[in-house]
């Protein structure tokens, strides 16, 4: 940390999940002795929310479980705690944050931490039995509907809307995942990994509809609640509840005007600054990562705490260093755990270089250009592990293959 003469003296963090909560404790954990505030539009304690979808929709856990910290341990953190109310204007020249409850929060630096908003199917507010999956309010909604051999259609077969079907095929609800991509994870994991996840759910007794036939056209409504999905071809999915699985934008309504540039996220330069004392982190910031030569935007959650603690530095420092990772993701489907590292999407060609989908253990090497982008591993973590050190290093694609 540089001398208290140059630091700043007021940190104001703008959202309250996992970026903006590990911002407030590394600046802590680094020293910093004046006020920091951390303002979010829920009112919950900050939780992690990857076991949303998993252990609290399945059961398993109770939702006080997500839980990041405890009162006790955000009192000792020193911060100015602000939940239940949005920011919704920012004044860069007063480096001043507008709140909906009339107050205001000055600051030395600004994070930006606001994360995603699900999107939705139109013409649904309102009617009942229809769900997105983003806060800890949405799951508990969720979970007093997934009642055994409850008919519930999920719509979008990423990776929120397979986790979800498989939650609730494990609580005993007829399930029927819809999608207009070939297959689940298409666009990011690929035709080859998204078939071998196509297989699992339909072997756990999952109804996938995939292809254009499984683009949604609407919804059927009686007396106000969901009834049904109609598909492109006219074919009627019955449903007692729907979630809607199919993406989500970047929170930035509440910097319009603002003079930031949020096409899409907070656009920031590769130290993740996106103008004069603001910085951002987590699912909503968008930046120039020098390791792939690209901007990119990453909503997962490793992300969200690696670049939330790069942040935290890089507003001290006199010189700050790029953020350059190496994206990571996991996703559990069933009992089956699939991680990745690297740069998936868009890739030239896939191939598996051990093990294989039948014994639900195999290594994928992804290829962009001439060089190995990403790696996605399925029960083989080890492997997986030697694969990751060599995408750190960097690594020709004919080098790697000529040592598999």
């Amino acid at each position: 940390m540089t001398a208290l003469g140059d630091t700043p003296r007021r940190i104001v963090v703008v959202g309250s999940s996992v970026a903006g909560l590990t911002v407030v404790d590394t600046v802590r954990r680094n020293g910093f002795d004046g006020a920091v505030t951390l303002i979010g539009d829920e009112v919950h304690l900050p939780y992690d929310r990857p076991p949303l979808s998993k252990q609290v929709l399945a059961g398993d856990w109770d939702p006080e479980r997500v839980r990041l910290r405890s009162e006790s341990e955000l009192h000792d953190l020193d911060v100015d705690l602000r939940l239940g109310i949005a920011a919704i204007g920012l004044d860069l020249a007063r480096r001043r944050v507008t709140l909906a409850d009339g107050g205001v929060a000055d600051y030395d630096r600004l994070v930006v931490a606001t994360g995603v908003a699900p999107r939705r199917l139109p013409d649904t507010h309102g009617v009942r039995g229809v769900h997105t999956v983003r806060t800890v309010d949405d799951v508990i909604a969720l979970r007093t509907e997934m009642r055994p051999d409850a008919r519930l259609v999920v719509v979008g077969a990423g990776f929120l809307g397979t986790e979800v079907a498989a939650s609730a095929r494990r609580l005993g609800a007829q399930v029927c995942l819809v999608d207009p991509a070939p297959t689940p994870l298409a666009a990011v994991v690929g035709a080859e990994v998204g078939g071998f996840v196509a297989q699992l759910h339909r072997e756990r007794g999952v109804d996938l509809r995939t292809g254009p036939a499984a683009a949604v056209r609407s919804l059927q409504v009686v007396d106000g609640a969901v009834a049904g999905v109609e598909l492109a071809e006219g074919d009627i999915v019955p449903a007692d509840a729907v979630v809607v699985a199919i993406g989500s934008r970047p929170s930035v309504d509440w910097l319009a005007g603002s003079g930031l540039h949020c096409e899409d996220g907070v656009h920031c330069d590769p130290t993740c600054s996106a103008g004069s004392g603001v910085y951002a982190a987590g699912d909503v910031a968008r930046w120039f990562n020098p390791r792939y030569d690209v901007e990119m935007r990453i909503e997962h959650r490793t992300n969200a705490a690696e670049q939330a603690r790069h942040v935290a530095n890089a507003m001290f420092a006199a010189e700050p260093v790029p953020f350059a990772p190496i994206p990571y993701f996991w996703s559990d489907q069933f009992d089956v755990k699939i991680q990745s590292h690297g740069l998936l999407r868009d890739h030239d060609e896939v191939r598996l270089v051990s093990g294989s989908f039948e014994q639900r253990r195999f290594i994928a090497l992804y290829r962009k250009g001439s060089r190995v982008a990403g790696v996605l591993g399925v029960g083989d973590f080890r492997g997986l592990r030697r694969w990751r050190t060599a995408l750190d290093t960097g690594v020709e694609w004919a080098d790697a293959m000529a040592e598999v």
